[in-house]
């Protein structure tokens, strides 16, 4: 279920969402004599060979399921998580933010899910995520996600302390994601290549303090820290609104960059 560039025809081994409602979605691959049951009958996906994305497929009693080419935000979204995960709502800022572009080195930490890392290694290929993690499980899982993206060939999955240090030098972006970032930014200043970039995303206020304050001692500039909210709005004719439920706080993004 690699994400790439199928095209627009759907052939055996393509990814493929089939999509039947918004609560609804299968990420899957389609093999030949395979079949997906849903509690609206199962998908023959012998039958999606030979469509194109876009087209509708009927279960064996009839509802019209629509076979879609998933893209990064569907496989962020369905990785099997282990722990909490980044939503692609502060990815996208973080895309942005750290100029991401084909060929970058960027050092992350931790794996956690592996989410964001798949994020990273998409918008870098073929260049390298240098990913750090303490827990061995969580990495499994995430080399799984990875692969399960076709992404795992642009990342280097490292059992390791980050804050002992960082072996990869000249990088062009330090990405965290864990409890401690201001005992990284001595690492990362020494790691980032001038004018380098650094994120971090703290669930709480009191992170952000710790590691501003840090970022500032080491010579960091252009320091900003964010928080995005996502909210849906409902569309039925006469009826527009906000939903009632929303991704609200999920975390501060910290960004900052090396002088010298």
């Amino acid at each position: 279920m690699a994400l790439r560039d199928q095209g627009d025809v759907i052939c055996e081994g393509s990814p493929v969402l089939l999509y039947l409602d918004e609560r609804r979605k299968y990420l899957t691959k389609v093999e030949k004599d395979r079949k997906i049951h849903t509690h609206k009958g199962y998908i023959d996906m012998s039958a999606l060979i030979g469509l194109e994305y876009g087209s509708k497929v009927k279960s064996n009693i009839g509802v019209d399921f629509v076979a879609l080419q998933p893209t990064l935000w569907d496989y962020v979204l369905k990785v099997v998580r282990k722990t909490q995960v980044i939503y692609p709502k502060d990815m996208a800022i973080m895309v942005f933010k750290l100029g991401l572009k084909p060929g970058m080195k960027v050092v992350e930490a931790g794996t956690g899910s592996g989410a964001l890392t798949c994020a990273l290694a998409f918008f870098v290929k073929p260049g390298i995520v240098y990913s750090y993690e303490i827990n061995p499980s969580f990495q499994e899982v995430a080399k799984r996600n990875l692969e399960r993206a076709g992404l795992l060939d642009y990342v280097v999955l490292k059992l390791k302390d980050i804050t002992q240090g960082i072996d990869e030098e000249n990088v062009d972006a330090v990405v965290l994601d864990m409890a401690t970032p201001w005992l990284v930014v001595p690492h990362a200043y020494k790691a980032l290549k001038r004018g380098g970039h650094f994120a971090r995303l703290s669930p709480t206020i009191n992170q952000v303090e710790k590691t501003v304050l840090e970022l500032r001692k080491h010579d960091f500039v252009d320091i900003k820290v964010y928080e995005l909210l996502l909210r849906e709005i409902k569309v039925e004719e006469g009826a527009v609104r906000p939903e009632m439920f929303m991704v609200g706080h999920t975390g501060y993004i910290t960004f900052a960059r090396k002088s010298l």
